[in-house]
């Protein structure tokens, strides 16, 4: 099962998802409230993936999906946001994002979408 690093500003969010991970067997390594701390945790745990918020203070999904995939190109980001909007959809695909999950999640979307990436 993959390592895991979970990106998301609020706390119950994160819960929640470290949760569902944890309970489909993978391991979440860390966390982060914002892109910028996805970005040292990336650095310092290399994990097999990353869950990424969009819309979050200091650096958004977005631009941290960008940072990540310049130093390891091979980097499995996924997406999630409330904002399911088109735009930001194709914006994080572009960045380099392999999925997107629009919030409110289920387990079975987020198992879906793991199987896909790993």
């Amino acid at each position: 099962m993959a390592t895991v690093l979970v990106t998301d500003d609020a706390a119950f969010m994160r819960m929640q998802l470290k949760d569902i991970l944890t309970k489909q067997g993978h391991e979440v390594v860390g966390e982060a409230s914002n892109g910028k701390e996805a970005i040292d945790q990336f650095t310092e745990l290399q994990p097999d993936l990353v869950t990424m918020d969009i819309t979050m203070p200091e650096m958004d999904g977005v631009a941290a999906v960008k940072e990540i995939k310049k130093m390891n190109p091979d980097a499995t980001v996924i997406m999630c946001s409330a904002m399911g909007q088109q735009g930001m959809v194709i914006e994080a695909i572009k960045a380099g994002a392999k999925d997107f999950i629009v919030k409110p999640f289920t387990s079975e979307r987020i198992q879906e979408a793991l199987a896909k990436v790993l």
